[in-house]
């Protein structure tokens, strides 16, 4: 089975250079490019698995375009590409419809597991055992509290339920945050659902 992927970014360096770190590290991806919006709306693949789709683009951005890319692939899974670090983009882009995004600033490695992850779900069994989706290795008391952070509870009520000080609560929830790898309560509450990691 063929993966394909549709790699948006109007920098061609970068854009080639992330072509071949997928191509080599991963089998059976078939990677697409793009230098923009329009010319990815135009690409001739009727099947799209995974958009790797850049911010910050030329004309049409990343943000503005993820509807339309979804409207003609709506099976295709978004994992924006962004040199920024502003949390509030990367928020923005999750609301829009994306499951995943990375910074530019990753490593190759980082960008091969996020990969995996997003296309947990339709990658051949014989991805490199190093690249394979990790389980998140969370307490018991971590696995409360992301249920009620899913539930969209303040740390203050969280405590309340728990009997825990709010501060001990603030704690646990920077804690579980970094064991899912994500730097936003929304962002913990997306992962988990997609995870199945609550029983919320």
């Amino acid at each position: 089975m063929t993966i394909n992927l549709l790699l948006i970014d109007d920098h061609a360096l970068f854009r080639s250079g992330l072509a071949m770190v997928l191509a080599a590290g991963l089998r059976g991806v078939h990677v697409f490019e793009a230098p923009s919006m329009e010319q990815a709306l135009l690409c001739p693949c009727d099947t799209i698995d995974l958009l790797l789709l850049d911010v910050q683009l030329e004309g049409l951005s990343g943000l503005e375009g993820i509807a339309l890319l979804k409207d003609k692939w709506p099976k295709a899974k978004v994992l924006m590409v962004s040199a920024s670090q502003d949390a509030k983009v990367k928020e923005q882009a999750f609301a829009l419809g994306a499951q995943g995004f990375i910074y530019k600033a990753e490593t190759s490695q980082r960008l091969l597991e996020q990969v995996v992850e997003t296309l947990a779900d339709r990658l051949p069994r014989n991805v490199p055992a190093s690249l394979e989706n990790r389980a998140f290795k969370l307490t018991p008391r971590q696995c409360e509290v992301l249920d009620l952070l899913c539930q969209g509870l303040s740390n203050k009520m969280i405590g309340r339920r728990l009997e825990l000080s709010e501060n001990t609560v603030r704690g646990h929830v920077q804690a579980t945050l970094s064991a899912l790898q994500v730097s936003s309560r929304s962002e913990a509450a997306f992962v988990a659902r997609r995870r199945g990691l609550t029983n919320e």
